[in-house]
C-alpha cells in the first residue's frame, strides 16, 4: 500500500495514465475530468449517459475487503446493528455526521461554551466511521479511482485524515486494520520530514 503514495525507496505501482480510448474506463475517466473539476458535484455523481444503474452503485456490502463488514447503527432508525448497502451506509453516515455537528450541546458555537463531557467519545466514534468510508474506497473501489486519475486527491484527503487521526489518538487502532500498511507508510514517511 506504500505506493499509493509513491512512498518508499521503489515504485513498485503505478496506475496506468494510458487508458484506451474506446474503453469503459477511457469513458469514465473523460467524465470524471468534465465533472469533477465543474464545481458542480451532482452532475459529477450522477449515473453517466450508457452507464449500467447496477455497475454505478454495485455495493451490495459496506466492507474493506473480504474481513471487514461495517454495520449501521444510529440508536434513532437502526436502533441495531442493521447491513446496508454501502451507498446508504455513506448516505445514513453523513446525514448523522451533519445531526452531530448542528447539535449545539455536541458543537457548541458560543465562545466560552463548555463542550459535552462524552466529546472525545463522540469526535472518536465520528472519525472511525469517517475512516470506514476511506477503508472501503481502497479495498473496493481504488482500481476505479485510477483508472478516473483522481487517486492523487484521495491520498493527500486520507493522508491528512490519517494524521490527524493519529496525532489526537482519536480511532483505535484495531478499527484501523483495514488500512494498516498504508497507515504505516505514511507514518515512516512523515518522519522523514
Amino acid at each position: 500500500m506504500s505506493a499509493f503514495f509513491g512512498l518508499g525507496k521503489t515504485r513498485t505501482f503505478k496506475p496506468r495514465k494510458d487508458v484506451p480510448e474506446g474503453t469503459k474506463q477511457y469513458q469514465l475517466r473523460k467524465y470524471a475530468e468534465a465533472t469533477l473539476g465543474s464545481g458542480n458535484l451532482r452532475l459529477a455523481v450522477r449515473l453517466p449517459d450508457g452507464e449500467d444503474l447496477n455497475e454505478w452503485l454495485a455495493c451490495p456490502i459496506m466492507s474493506a475487503g473480504p474481513r471487514y463488514e461495517y454495520l449501521w447503527e444510529d440508536g434513532v432508525r437502526y436502533k441495531k446493528p442493521t447491513k446496508l448497502p454501502a451507498p446508504e451506509y455513506v448516505d445514513a453516515l453523513m446525514n448523522w455526521v451533519q445531526t452531530l455537528l448542528d447539535n449545539e450541546e455536541i458543537f457548541p458555537s458560543e465562545m466560552g461554551k463548555p463542550f459535552p463531557k462524552n466529546f472525545r467519545d463522540t469526535i472518536g466514534r465520528l472519525f472511525r466511521r469517517l475512516f470506514r468510508v476511506y477503508a472501503h474506497i481502497y479495498s473496493n473501489h481504488f482500481d476505479h479511482i485510477c483508472a478516473l486519475g483522481i487517486e492523487a486527491h484521495l491520498n493527500t484527503s486520507y493522508r491528512h485524515f490519517f494524521l490527524f487521526v493519529n496525532e489526537f489518538d482519536l480511532v483505535d487502532k484495531r478499527e484501523l486494520a483495514p488500512l494498516d500498511e498504508l497507515n504505516e507508510a505514511i507514518l515512516a514517511e512523515d518522519k522523514g520530514r
